[in-house]
């Protein structure tokens, strides 16, 4: 399979798709959506989005039933980097390669601009006009998976013990779990959700939740080692910021070349968790591989 014109298709179909769906930056007020917007179009991977499209083919549904909902998550992933980059948070001036909201648009503005796109998320999953044609007991259920995932039970639960522990010496267990929420959390929803909405049986569900365990995980252990290993020019941040900031990362506590064999050994885990899929799986199997081996 050619990964890279899989991504490029999908990647088009996401921005036409996040074009379709977002208020314009004209619309009142103007510099809130602007700044929306500027974050918006920054030239993401959009890896989430597609991350649901590819789900959702696995088990034999179409991309564009499920484009709406993917579009979402990349909202939400959008807002979260938009108040990380912030002066309370992670206080980052770039991010892909340009300065970040807040240094734009100031930082009142940028955390408007994150609540913003959150909130914009779940217009879209209850707008009927977007979302009319799904089943209404999945959609439901994908609405409230949503909505955990990305809360104090998940991502935000997770930013919180990741900032707390800032500095500190932590365990093992107490890593995992930053991790499986902070980022782990909205990425296997990305894929759950694509499987529901794609009329997925319940081995189907269970054997994508799997795979997306393994994936969430592998994907930060891999942004922890960018962090050290990654070339600023290609990740469009300086590196090394997890250091200075005395964050808890694998590599921090197990050293860089233990966690290469964790993040291969989810890999492994992520593959054998959809080995009974067809070729239709394909991209989720090349996507495993790439999280794990990207430079950015």
């Amino acid at each position: 399979m050619d990964l890279k014109a899989y991504l490029e298709h999908r990647r088009a179909l996401v921005e036409e798709g996040l074009k379709r769906f977002t208020p314009g930056e004209e619309t009142l007020p103007p510099e809130l959506h602007e700044a929306m917007h500027y974050s918006l179009f920054a030239g993401g991977k959009r890896l989430r989005p597609i991350l649901t499209i590819a789900a959702a083919e696995a088990v034999g549904g179409r991309a564009e039933d499920v484009l709406p909902v993917a579009c979402a998550f990349e909202y939400i992933h959008t807002y979260s980097l938009v108040h990380d980059d912030l002066p309370a948070m992670d206080d980052d001036d770039l991010r892909r390669g340009r300065p970040t909201c807040h240094k734009v648009f100031g930082q009142a503005m940028a955390i408007l601009a994150g609540d913003g796109l959150l909130t914009e998320a779940f217009a879209l999953l209850t707008n009927p006009a977007y979302v009319g044609h799904l089943d209404p007991r999945l959609h439901r259920m994908v609405i409230h998976e949503i909505a955990l995932a990305a809360g104090s039970q998940g991502m935000v639960g997770g930013q919180a013990v990741d900032i707390q522990s800032e500095g500190k010496a932590v365990e093992l267990p107490f890593l995992h779990y930053i991790h499986t929420h902070k980022t782990g959390a909205l990425m296997l929803c990305t894929l759950r959700a694509g499987a529901h909405l794609g009329g997925a049986t319940a081995a189907e569900l269970e054997a994508i939740t799997q795979y997306g365990k393994a994936v969430g995980l592998a994907f930060q252990i891999a942004d922890d080692i960018l962090d050290i290993e990654g070339e600023e020019a290609l990740r469009g941040k300086k590196a090394g910021g997890d250091v200075t900031r005395g964050k808890a990362t694998y590599p921090a506590l197990v050293g860089i070349d233990e966690a290469k064999r964790e993040a291969q050994r989810l890999l492994e885990e992520a593959l054998n968790a959809i080995a009974s899929f067809d070729q239709r799986a394909d991209p989720l199997r090349d996507i495993a591989r790439y999280i794990v081996s990207r430079k950015a």
